[in-house]
């Protein structure tokens, strides 16, 4: 049965509570008509109104600009739950627990690096292990990797890797504090403690890119971006192996649960707890620990990439200026105030490729940002745009302070497989003046920009329909991936 919708506004769209009478709450879409289109086409939309069903969720089920069919919830997908009445459900974190993404501002230019890119990638691409299964330099006991991810970044700093004030410009300052590592399976650990500062593979990746156009010169500034041209950083990957046990583990919990509690659930992949269960408590605290491990694991890249540009250009990182703007995650349930009916109410917010995007004024924010909003960093794929945005009010009043994350699957990894060849993926890249560096073919194959959608009408949406301000775009020089 297709999915009923009524249109509220130019990018705004409904699920009414008619289309299934199990619905608590409607469903609300932000997308324009091609993006539409696109969600028609698999469960993106039914995933919408699925969630919509669990227990406690107030307001709405959200689907950002981004949405495309996930695990349980729709991947650009937000819920909030009563935490009282509520639920909290692994499907609508996702097995990539805190994938997120970093962004580093440079004092150089492109005309700086360009006779060192090819060296530069190439370093980092030694330095910072990739692909499926990689495993990290750092070989840590199991005693050693609890107290890694119950400490967060801080505990990497106290080890040498980054600088002390990285933290202020992190989400959480690079720690959840309600991690507990006895939450955690041995398995989970084991998979860990050989991860550490490792890409990965997938989506995730590592690009020196330049800015190609900023649109708001105050905000910009204020985030250290002060010209076109000038040369950035993104790091995007997750918490690898460890998160994904995490998740396998408390699904497996969570499908004891629902029949324990008598959760009527409509699809299986949305297995969930009473927020204020012990089940809900224990993934919490597990949960946390891969959020941190998360936090961590761009934290030790972010070094090695400081480290690669200072061997290649012969200059301290302080000195070239490679200064975190923001750390955020993109994977994640948490505790936040937000207001609601008129009403200010403690709520359990999860959002699944969704980025947090508060407004002005928010005490979670830095700050030297505070006044401003947070930066929201929204990722392309390799050879695409990425944009840097700002949290505004508007996304606090109308989807619990969050926006896209990235531009979205439209292709199946399998489908891609087919299509292209990575030789002509790179070839093609190279030509535009794109360098990529992969430890798998396949990868390269899979992430091509086609498979994904139109980065440039995902954030135009998110900036029409004020849940995110465009601040400045970057386009690719050089690309790791896994």
């Amino acid at each position: 049965m297709s999915v009923q919708l009524v249109r509220l506004g130019k990018y705004v769209w409904e699920i009414p509570k008619t289309y299934n009478p199990n619905m608590l709450v409607p469903g609300r879409v932000f997308a324009d008509e091609v993006l539409l289109r696109k969600m028609r086409q698999d469960l993106t939309l039914v995933q919408c109104a699925n969630v919509a069903q669990l227990p406690g969720i107030v307001k709405y089920s959200i689907t950002l600009p981004d949405g495309h069919q996930g695990y349980g919830f729709p991947i650009g997908g937000v819920a909030a739950f009563d935490m009282d009445e509520g639920v909290i459900s692994p499907g609508g974190v996702g097995y990539d627990i805190n994938c997120g993404v970093r962004l580093i501002r440079s004092d150089l230019t492109y005309e700086d690096v360009k006779p060192y890119l090819d060296k530069l990638i190439s370093r980092i691409f030694q330095l910072v292990p990739c692909g499926v299964g990689a495993r990290g330099k750092l070989r840590l006991s199991i005693s050693e990797l609890e107290r890694a991810v119950e400490e967060g970044v801080p505990w990497a700093i106290d080890r040498g890797y980054g600088w002390p004030e990285d933290t202020k410009h992190m989400e959480e300052g690079g720690v959840m504090e309600e991690a507990d590592a006895d939450k955690v399976s041995r398995t989970a650990k084991q998979r860990g403690a050989a991860q550490l500062g490792t890409l990965g593979a997938g989506n995730h990746f590592l690009e020196i890119a330049k800015v190609e156009e900023i649109y708001d010169e105050r905000y910009a500034k204020a985030f250290g971006i002060t010209e076109p041209g000038q040369v950035v950083i993104w790091v995007h990957t997750g918490s690898r192996g460890f998160g994904h046990q995490v998740a396998s583990d408390y699904i497996r919990v969570m499908e004891r649960a629902v029949r324990k509690y008598g959760i009527r659930i409509p699809d299986r992949e949305l297995v969930c707890a009473p927020f204020k269960s012990r089940e809900a408590e224990d993934y919490f605290k597990a949960m946390c620990c891969a959020m941190n491990f998360g936090f961590l694991n761009r934290h030790i890249i972010m070094h090695w990439v400081r480290q690669a540009f200072g061997e290649v250009l012969k200059k301290p990182a302080d000195e070239l200026g490679l200064e975190l703007v923001y750390g955020m995650t993109h994977n994640t349930a948490k505790i936040e105030e937000h207001v609601v009916d008129g009403k200010r109410m403690r709520l359990v917010v999860h959002r699944k490729g969704a980025s947090r995007a508060f407004g002005p004024g928010r005490r979670e924010l830095p700050a030297d940002y505070r006044s401003l909003g947070q930066p929201v960093l929204l990722v392309g794929t390799m050879g695409t745009a990425s944009y840097l945005l700002v949290g505004t009010e508007k996304s606090e009043e109308i989807t619990f302070a969050s926006t896209a994350h990235g531009a979205g699957r439209v292709l199946s990894r399998a489908a891609a497989k087919r299509r292209f060849r990575a030789s002509e993926v790179i070839e093609a890249l190279r030509r535009r003046g794109i360098i990529v560096r992969a430890a798998s073919r396949v990868v390269v194959s899979e992430e091509t920009p086609e498979s994904y959608k139109d980065i440039h009408r995902v954030a135009t949406v998110s900036h029409e329909v004020g849940i995110g301000r465009k601040v400045m775009m970057s386009t690719p020089l050089a690309v790791a991936k896994g």
